[in-house]
């Protein structure tokens, strides 16, 4: 399948005129573009859009910052690995709750987040008052104000869930004195995203109205999946539900048969893809340059094997714990999950974290005998990251439906994701409740979803979240950490309800805006 990438623009700078009699002093700086000029064409409304999706790319900057270091290693679905335990040793401190306000990895993320938010309230500010031309018609310049509506929200709900509430910017900072904001509060923040996804949701096309190399752009169907999770989060489960429902009746998304395929370029923007963000082969090198300066993705490396073979970093290794979660006749747990031999392993004292041999298989780039796909470049990978697939709409639906007693919808949403996943075999894999020692009722269904979740997502970024949104981390943190190994269990603080579900504000941004205050016992 061919890949295709949103164009990276230079972004404009707002030029300052100085106030004089005299004519040179009020003449225009050579090589400054002012906003009013700049904005003048379709191309450049497009341009600025594109731009806006670029800090959802980012993972490199003074550290690396994927989200799943936090989604997925932070839980109990993943060891950090990594060459020993001081290797990315801010994620160590992350994983095992001792972080401090210090910590890089944050700062970089919390900026990525405000840069994207930057980008979208220009496109917002000036896309708006622009005229139509012979690119710009108005469908297309709403579905660009949509897009943009829908990446604020995005970065906003990146935010608000790693720190809670953040300062609500909506609008260009273009002077110092704009710069110090109080942060808003977390429910302020999601009814904020709700806003703008509503508004995206009215503006965006469906899917299927898109050209093949406009595919990856913000959808619909994206911003009501996003407005189902929204309300997940904030536990309105009507208005989850409602938004399922649309989401289902579109006719827009379907399963594909092969669960694996999703983690295949060739299954990328496919059928079952909702929202997916961008890379394509990068053979450049930008070590040490920092943000921007890739289109691929650094997420392959850091998590293929660090055997030679494989000339991976070994992050986000998958414990034992999840490991186990899976039905022994599961096929997931192999699309998932690498479980070397002895013999694969050519350094045991490098490959194997705090007693955990398993590798992520998901974003590893494997051909079907197992081998590992050659990188254009040896950091960069060219595929997808999955931010929300159609089988997580089906799996949240079903929890919405399961949160308001609409029992038989919720067991037929689940249905959908088990189904697939036995791949035509019945006998694996049973329909709830003939599995787990459940018996049908609401209590068990529920058990039933998360379960499902836990498994069907594996290593795609979402667990962490889903203890925290489920006001369950605690006792699952506590009862994961007694079933890990010794070694691990060492590293390991103990969890402090009302402190760890949250991270903390970076010390940096405080110290540039006092008005903000820390999370408490940070």
């Amino acid at each position: 399948m061919k890949k295709y990438i949103f164009k990276v623009i230079v972004v404009v700078t707002v030029a300052l005129t100085m106030i004089s009699c005299q004519d040179w002093l009020t003449a225009p700086s050579p090589g400054v573009t002012k906003l009013n000029d700049f904005f003048t064409s379709g191309t450049t409304a497009i341009q600025s859009v594109n731009a806006a999706y670029m800090p959802l790319m980012w993972e490199f900057n003074a550290t690396y910052f994927p989200e799943w270091f936090i989604g997925d290693v932070v839980s109990d679905d993943a060891l950090k690995g990594g060459q020993s335990v001081g290797d990315m040793s801010i994620v160590y401190d992350m994983e095992n709750f001792k972080t401090a306000t210090n910590n890089a990895y944050l700062l970089d993320f919390y900026r990525a987040q405000y840069q994207g938010i930057g980008r979208c309230n220009l496109v917002l500010d000036e896309v708006p008052n622009m005229s139509n031309d012979s690119v710009l018609n108005t469908s297309l310049k709403n579905r660009l104000i949509g897009e943009a509506k829908f990446l604020r929200a995005m970065y906003y709900f990146r935010l608000v869930r790693i720190f809670g509430g953040v300062p609500k910017i909506d609008f260009v900072v273009n002077s110092s004195n704009q710069w110090k904001q109080p942060r808003a509060s977390a429910d302020s923040i999601y009814n904020f995203i709700i806003s703008d996804l509503q508004s995206a949701n009215a503006l965006l096309w469906k899917k299927s109205k898109y050209a093949p190399e406009d595919l990856g752009r913000a959808t619909k169907g994206a911003a009501q999946s996003m407005l189902l999770k929204t309300y997940l989060y904030t536990k309105q489960y009507d208005k989850a539900k409602m938004w399922g429902d649309s989401i289902i009746n579109s006719g827009e998304y379907s399963l594909v048969p092969n669960y694996a395929d999703n983690f295949t370029l060739a299954g990328e923007n496919g059928k079952e893809s909702v929202f997916e963000i961008q890379y394509m082969s990068d053979p450049t090198s930008d070590y040490g340059d920092g943000d921007g300066f890739t289109r691929g993705t650094f997420t392959v490396i850091l998590t293929r094997s660090r055997a030679s073979k494989a000339g991976g970093w070994g992050f986000n290794k998958p414990t034992q714990n999840l490991y186990n979660e899976y039905e022994t006749s599961d096929p997931r747990r192999d699309a998932t999950i690498i479980n070397p031999t002895d013999d694969e392993i050519e350094n045991p004292a490098q490959e194997i974290y705090l007693g955990d041999r398993y590798l992520n298989k998901k974003y590893a780039m494997m051909n079907p005998d197992g081998t590992y796909i050659g990188l254009t470049h040896p950091t960069r990978g060219p595929i997808n990251i999955k931010v929300i697939r159609y089988a997580d709409v089906l799996l949240m639906y079903a929890e919405a439906c399961c949160e308001t007693n609409n029992l038989v919808p919720a067991k037929w949403a689940l249905e959908q994701v088990r189904n697939r996943a036995r791949e035509g075999n019945a006998a694996i894999l049973p329909a709830f409740p003939n599995y787990n020692s459940y018996t049908d009722n609401q209590t068990d269904l529920r058990k039933a979803i998360r379960h499902e979740r836990r498994v069907e997502l594996g290593m795609e970024g979402h667990r962490w979240f889903d203890l925290c949104r489920w006001g369950i981390a605690k006792q699952t943190m506590d009862a994961y950490a007694a079933s890990e190994t010794p070694a691990a269990r060492a590293e390991m603080a103990t969890f402090v309800a009302g402190k760890n579900e949250l991270f903390p504000i970076p010390a940096a941004e405080i110290d540039l805006d006092p008005l903000m205050e820390q999370n408490p016992n940070y």
